[in-house]
């Protein structure tokens, strides 16, 4: 999601290089990327990947992208009225595939619902606030043709919720229709929101959690903790990011600096590999803007943690429940 905003082409052919050799071969990105969304930027982030991609063997590498959902203000992306139903799922994946250089994706994900539901830093869900939609049985029947056609190989979602991931479990079910095979929601030590229903269901459910936004937008580095006005995604953009900058936020970080700090590890360390290893998560979506960093988050598959510090950070989060709904 950097790609083509903070990170040069370049300079993003070198992370991917890097990853791929270090075992990585899963990778994500968005039709709207890259972010903060912007005409200028649009479709920049699988450009990118694209010209990457068309010098790898295809079958090495496990592509994701995402189709936008309805009801934010994009009036750079299909006439300002872009939506979950068939056209719109027909005509974001094909300009999608132009831009990977590639005739499929392996996996494709609605990236956020169509329906009213509290989303990016939303934490309470008004049912005042209902408006008209695609209905997910229309959205899963358009995303079969695309199956059939051999253009998208598994269907997943994006910043759902429990209610979402039921219905769509029970359309595919009754109606013969893919069933998402993965979720991808923000997971980290200050949001874990999945924990509270999210998890059961998509258990049940048998689907994966591929967690994003793992380090805070850089917050579980630490780094604004030392410098409010450190460089980075919140400081360059002001106002993106807005679950981070709740009232507990810091107080939170702090206390999850401690305990890295008397267990003689970088918060960096501590923060990924709490997540690598939770039982829930099937992939972690990283978002590193230089080799160091990307580096520094690969390492940290190396450090399980000791139960002990387990203990300890649910304890601390006991404290601080979810402060970045």
């Amino acid at each position: 999601m950097t790609f083509g905003q903070q990170n040069s082409e370049t300079e993003a052919h070198a992370q991917l290089d890097l990853a791929l050799a270090r075992g990585v071969n899963f990778f994500d990105t968005a039709e709207l990327y890259a972010v903060p969304p912007r005409a200028e930027t649009y479709g920049a982030t699988e450009r990118i990947v694209g010209t990457w991609l068309r010098r790898q063997a295809r079958d090495r590498v496990v592509l994701a992208t995402k189709v936008v959902g309805a009801g934010r203000r994009f009036d750079w992306i299909r006439d300002g009225a872009p939506c979950l139903d068939r056209k719109n799922i027909r005509a974001a994946l094909h300009a999608s595939l132009e831009r990977l250089q590639t005739d499929y994706v392996d996996l494709y994900q609605l990236h956020w619902p169509e329906r009213n539901q509290p989303m990016f830093g939303q934490w309470q869900y008004d049912p005042t606030a209902e408006r008209d939609g695609t209905p997910i049985r229309a959205q899963l029947e358009a995303l079969k043709e695309l199956v059939d056609e051999g253009k998208i190989r598994y269907v997943g979602v994006s910043n759902e919720h429990p209610w979402g991931i039921a219905e769509f479990l029970r359309c595919a079910r009754e109606y013969d229709l893919p069933r998402v095979v993965s979720i991808q929601n923000a997971y980290n030590l200050l949001n874990r929101v999945f924990d509270y229903g999210l998890a059961e269901v998509c258990h049940r459910g048998q689907v994966s959690l591929l967690a994003y936004s793992p380090l805070a937008f850089g917050h579980l580095t630490g780094k604004y903790l030392r410098n409010p006005d450190a460089a980075g995604r919140l400081t360059e953009f002001p106002g993106f990011g807005a679950r981070y900058q709740k009232p507990r936020v810091r107080e939170a970080v702090a206390a999850y600096q401690a305990l890295a700090s008397e267990a003689g590890m970088a918060m960096t360390r501590m923060a990924l590999s709490w997540i690598y290893h939770r039982w829930s998560v099937a992939s972690t979506i990283l978002g590193a803007t230089s080799i160091d960093q990307l580096t520094e988050n690969l390492d940290a598959w190396s450090d399980p943690l000791s139960p002990d510090l387990l203990e300890a950070i649910d304890a601390i989060h006991l404290g601080f429940t979810n402060p970045a709904p």
